[in-house]
Parts: structure tokens; C-alpha cells; sequence
């Protein structure tokens, strides 16, 4: 069974339709997807319909924003209500902080002689199909930078304003580690902590983040994202052993000109850890598909 349970539309910051996006999982062989938009559900109604047809099995997804020892770290959602009124309440709050967020990056972009930004993206967000209700994501703040001729690609735009440290990395109010956590929970859902090698930590620090995911009530870590070297991955492998998590995995799609993260290639799961989808929220719907 081919799992990919890390992927954006244009929801969020991705470049496809929700709809569209699983078209594309399906002619990739997925059997079993998960939409996982940044601080947003508005795009799972519409994956979960287009995923029924295709014959895929589903499951709602999201990743959730938060703050730990003043980093931001990521924590992917799974099978929970997505109309739950704690975690709507909470991601009404996250939305009005990107919306507080996107206005800075744009005064400070205006300060460095690139005025006009938030429009730009606002318009950028429009042609990729993208919510203009939504505030704008780092990535349409880079695609007009590469329209309006200040960069030559996004890869520059987050190399010199938007990446971390630079002009546009504006630190925002997340909900600590543990509220993340609590709020999935609470809906009902499962919490695992997305791509743990990205944040850059030390293997000292991140076994610290990882035992304080545990005590919050994580309850898995997602061990392969995209096409990730294999050495990380088997680290990663053992990590979710030690500490009794669950293993998932996902492609972290974007957008289709990036392969190192296209929809259901990723690197393979180490055969001795035991994959989320064995979690009940999962078998599920595996077992209602057929699969």
C-alpha cells in the first residue's frame, strides 16, 4: 500500500487545487492520502469528496503551527472532527496572526524599496488558485518578488529577504507545543511531529523536543519527508523506536516543479517501525476502501 500523509493545496501555501492535488496522488498510486494545509481546513471537504471518488482512502489532515523553547516546529494532524470548536477556535486565532504577518512582511519589504507587496501577493495567491480571503504564505510574497523582477527565482527570495533570519522570517505568537497538541487531541485527532530534521537541531536537542512531544501527548513522528537521505531516515527510524512513537510519512508537496517532494515518492520506511496507519483513526478507512 502506497501512503503519502504530508501534502499542501492551494489552501494554504501549495500550488494545486484540493481537488486537483488528489487527482494527482491517485495517478501516483496512493492508496491512502492525507491533505495536511498549513493552519487550515478549509480545503478538506473538497480533497476528502475527490479522494472518495478515486478510490483512495482518507483521512483529515493538518499542520499546525507552534512554538517550543522559541523555535517553530510543525505538528501534523490526523483523523480528527474537523468542525471540533476548540480547534476552530484555534485556527481562527492562527489565521488573524498570518494576516498580521503578511502585513509586516509587506511594511518591511516597502522599507527595503520593494513597495506593493501584500498586493502582490494577494495577487499571486489569486492565480494560483489560491483563497484571497486566506492571508498570504511566504511563497506568493516570493512569486511576486520573481514577477516584480527583485529576484531572479523564489529560491533567491528566501535566500535573501524571506528564509529563516532574513527580513521576512517574522516570529509569530504560535500556540506552544503542548496547546497543538491538546487541540487535536481534543478533536479527536492523532498528533505526529512533521519532518524533525528540518528544524536544524542537534541530536541532543531534538531527543528533548521529541521526549516533550511524547509528554504533551504526541503520538507520532513522521520519519520520511519527500526524498529524504536515507541515513536520516533510519536515525529518524530508530528515534520513533526509542521513544514509542508511531511512524508516518509524506511528501511534503508544494508544488509539481519540485521532485524532490512529488506525491508518493519518498524515500521507503525502515520495515522495523510500526506505521501510523496502524493507529485505528487510519485502519479505518483503509479497511472501508478495500484497501
Amino acid at each position: 500500500m502506497l501512503v503519502d500523509l504530508h501534502m499542501h493545496s492551494t489552501a494554504s501555501d501549495g500550488a494545486l487545487a484540493p481537488a486537483e492535488l488528489m487527482a494527482r496522488a491517485a495517478e501516483a498510486g496512493v492508496d491512502l492520502v492525507a491533505l495536511t494545509d498549513h493552519d487550515c481546513v478549509d480545503g478538506l471537504d473538497e480533497a476528502r469528496d475527490a479522494a472518495a471518488r478515486l478510490g483512495m482512502a482518507w483521512v483529515s489532515g493538518v499542520e499546525l503551527s507552534a512554538q517550543w523553547q522559541g523555535h517553530t516546529v510543525h505538528v501534523l494532524g490526523y483523523g480528527f472532527d474537523p468542525v471540533a470548536p476548540g480547534l476552530q477556535d484555534a485556527l481562527g486565532q492562527v489565521r488573524q496572526g498570518r494576516w498580521r504577518r503578511a502585513e509586516q512582511i509587506a511594511e518591511r519589504l516597502a522599507a527595503k524599496r520593494m513597495p506593493g507587496a501584500l498586493e502582490g501577493a494577494l495577487a499571486a495567491q489569486r492565480a494560483a488558485g489560491g483563497d484571497p480571503d486566506s492571508p498570504p504564505a511566504r511563497p506568493h510574497f516570493a512569486d511576486w518578488m520573481v514577477q516584480a523582477g527583485h529576484v531572479r527565482d523564489q529560491g533567491e527570495a528566501f535566500r535573501k529577504w524571506l528564509g529563516a533570519g532574513k527580513l521576512g522570517d517574522i516570529k509569530q505568537h504560535w500556540p506552544t507545543l503542548a496547546d497543538a497538541v491538546q487541540q487535536l487531541r481534543g478533536a479527536g485527532g492523532v498528533a505526529v511531529l512533521a519532518h524533525p530534521w528540518h528544524y536544524g537541531f542537534t541530536r541532543a536537542r531534538l531527543r528533548r523536543l521529541l521526549r516533550d512531544f511524547a509528554e504533551a501527548g504526541g503520538r507520532g513522528l513522521e520519519v520520511v519527508n519527500g526524498k529524504q537521505a536515507p541515513e536520516q531516515v533510519g536515525l529518524l527510524g530508530r528515534l520513533s523506536i526509542e521513544f514509542g512513537f508511531l511512524a508516518s510519512v509524506g511528501s511534503d508537496f508544494h508544488h509539481p516543479a519540485a521532485p524532490w517532494m512529488a506525491l508518493g515518492a519518498m524515500t521507503p520506511l525502515p520495515g522495523n517501525c510500526q506505521p501510523l496507519w496502524t493507529d485505528n483513526r487510519f485502519t479505518d478507512a483503509v479497511v472501508m476502501h478495500g484497501q
